[in-house]
């Protein structure tokens, strides 16, 4: 989300979306706020540090760390303060193993996706880190059931050896399916909660989220080029968070009606199994409060038309 005032961004989403909040993140606030600066401080026993603007593993924790650290326990401090007595489905996110990997520098040079032992350590950390702050979050939300969104932009990358070395002269060789099955399959088992994984890029390995444990799957409906993949896998009852474009609800509505018809699904299960959100994240949204409105909206209006 914009801006780098944590309360205010926890009171818009509670009051926008409550029937699934989250636990809003703000990269404007600077270094340990991005994406990557958040992983690391979930990260057990594998420190990392910024060095020359990107971060990298480090050979022990530091200022850098602590910040990052330090504004994750803010936002679970504004967390724990607007939302504890919340009793619905509450939503926190994690970067995944493999947009960790592909995006964490060695000590040495490299990211740590070309090494197959530090990625596998990072994933291994992730895990254990994962399984700590989701007890964290059940602790402050006592009456609230915990949803896990893994975020997973560089997944397909990753497998496609499409990940650019260091120098963006080459890339890193891919990665075989059944080891980034495995690792994704730990974090998720670690977690212990439902698990949905996000990735905003085309071609999405949907079975393999599947079989790694993931009960739904976050995509960019725009990026979408062949719909059997998704039909096959939203008829084993994998949930769909479906993001969708347009500043209206009416238009983000039409947009999930029309995959559900071209799917061959009945309408009926479309509510059940269909979660609009925006296609990606929103720092860059000056309409914050309008655009998580309009996804709200255009959720009843699809379940109104059961109505």
């Amino acid at each position: 989300m914009p801006g780098t005032d944590v309360a205010e961004a926890q009171r818009i989403v509670l009051g926008e979306l409550p029937d699934l909040p989250h636990l809003p993140e703000l990269p404007a606030r600077g270094p340990g706020a991005d994406m990557i600066g958040r992983g690391g401080a979930f990260l057990t026993e594998l420190p990392i540090e910024l060095y020359a603007a990107r971060w990298r593993v480090a050979s022990r924790p530091g200022h850098d760390l602590r910040v990052a650290r330090d504004l994750l326990e803010r936002d679970l401090d504004q967390m724990t303060e607007q939302a504890g007595e919340f009793a619905g489905t509450f939503k926190v996110q994690v970067p995944g193993p493999w947009t960790l990997a592909a995006s964490l520098g060695l000590p040495i040079g490299g990211q740590v996706l070309r090494d197959p032992g530090a990625a596998r350590d990072l994933a291994g950390s992730l895990a254990e880190g994962v399984r700590l702050h989701v007890a964290e979050v059940k602790a402050r939300l006592p009456r609230a059931s915990v949803l896990l969104q893994l975020d997973e932009p560089s997944l397909p990358a990753v497998l496609g050896g499409r990940v650019p070395t260091e120098s963006g002269f080459g890339t890193l060789r891919s990665v075989d399916p059944s080891v980034a099955r495995s690792a994704l399959s730990a974090v998720i088992a670690a977690a212990g909660v439902p698990v949905v994984v996000h990735c905003c890029a085309a071609s999405v390995p949907l079975s393999l989220l599947r079989e790694a444990g993931a009960v739904g799957v976050a995509l960019d409906l725009s990026l979408l080029r062949d719909l059997d993949p998704l039909g096959e896998q939203l008829d084993t009852g994998m949930g769909l968070f479906a993001g969708v474009s347009g500043r209206t609800a009416a238009a983000q509505a039409d947009q999930v009606r029309d995959l559900w018809r071209k799917l061959g699904f009945p309408p009926k299960s479309l509510p059940a199994q269909v979660v609009v959100t925006p296609p990606c994240g929103l720092p860059g949204e000056p309409r914050i409060t309008a655009a998580l409105t309009a996804v709200r909206e255009a959720g009843r209006r699809l379940t109104a038309d059961l109505d």
